[in-house]
């Protein structure tokens, strides 16, 4: 379990979750994929078990995560990150979907697995 949690696919998972919610926006890319998938780690508890609310270095995380994708670029790139990520992760789509709410952070798209990255 530890050896998938460790590998590049949990944290493109939760990256795939968390660009979804920055698909809209109009700049340069700033945060890579991989450093996206690491800062959300702290998320991975929440996105993929039962557990009922995230913690609070996930919610920061996710603040992070969307004060860095200032750009329509570097959100559907965050977003194709996390499209491809999330199934590999067991990212429970609902959950993700509940995320920006349960941490209180504003995004301009909503998080949902039938989002077409590209729009």
């Amino acid at each position: 379990m530890e050896k998938k949690f460790m590998g590049g696919s949990w944290y493109l998972g939760v990256l795939g979750i968390v660009m979804i919610l920055f698909v809209k926006s109009n700049c340069v890319d700033a945060i890579s994929c991989q450093d996206a998938l690491t800062t959300l780690m702290p998320c991975q508890p929440y996105l993929t078990t039962e557990a009922p609310t995230p913690t609070p270095p996930c919610c920061q995380a996710v603040s992070t995560i969307s004060a860095a994708a200032t750009t329509t670029l570097a959100r559907r790139e965050l977003c194709r990150c996390f499209e491809k990520a999330a199934p590999a992760l067991g990212v429970i789509p609902d959950k993700a979907k509940l995320l920006p709410q349960k941490c209180g952070v504003s995004v301009p798209v909503p998080i949902d697995p039938k989002l077409n990255c590209d729009t």
